[in-house]
């Protein structure tokens, strides 16, 4: 099977359409993950090959010292993977479970202003993918992202091992 039989590229654009409108993304947020919401957490750019997320600080993602909440900082990290993953399994026949099986961070430096996260495993995504549709076993894998404060200094870095199944036709 090629490729392009694995996706449709109509359902790669409409979802990254999607996400790219700022307020699609957000009412998504608020329907599917309130916490992505109320956190601010906005996808700045969706491609076939990389995820940008931006979280801001304010007071409600805030910690005692005045740097983002670790867990905020997750969050944020989590999508620009999850996002990638998802647009590679949306809409997919069968659907394709996908779950997060670990986390791994080291924090550089003190989040306190506006942190974007990058993820350019795009094409590692779409190619776990194909392997578990073609398989039809389990895959695992293990994305990479970093995170930058507004000055462009590395203030994070995630990695975040996806399991992906394609699951039963019933």
């Amino acid at each position: 099977m090629s490729e392009n039989q694995h996706f449709n590229q109509v359902h790669i654009n409409e979802l990254t359409k999607s996400f790219n409108n700022t307020w699609k993304f957000r009412l998504s947020l608020l329907k599917i993950l309130p916490m992505g919401f109320l956190s601010g957490m906005r996808i700045k750019k969706l491609d076939e090959n990389s995820c940008h997320v931006q979280v801001p600080y304010k007071w409600l993602n805030k910690n005692p010292f005045k740097s983002i909440f670790w867990a905020v900082l997750g969050m944020a990290a989590e999508m620009s993977s999850g996002a990638l993953v998802l647009l590679y399994t949306y809409k997919q026949k069968p659907s394709i479970a996908m779950l997060v099986s670990k986390c791994d961070a080291n924090f550089v430096k003190k989040a306190s202003d506006t942190t974007t996260f990058i993820c350019n495993d795009g094409q590692l995504i779409k190619e776990a993918v194909i392997k578990s549709l073609s398989s039809k076993e389990g895959v695992e894998f293990k994305t990479s992202m970093t995170g930058y404060n507004s000055s462009n200094e590395e203030v994070a870095h995630f990695s975040f091992t996806w399991s992906i199944k394609q699951r039963s036709i019933k």
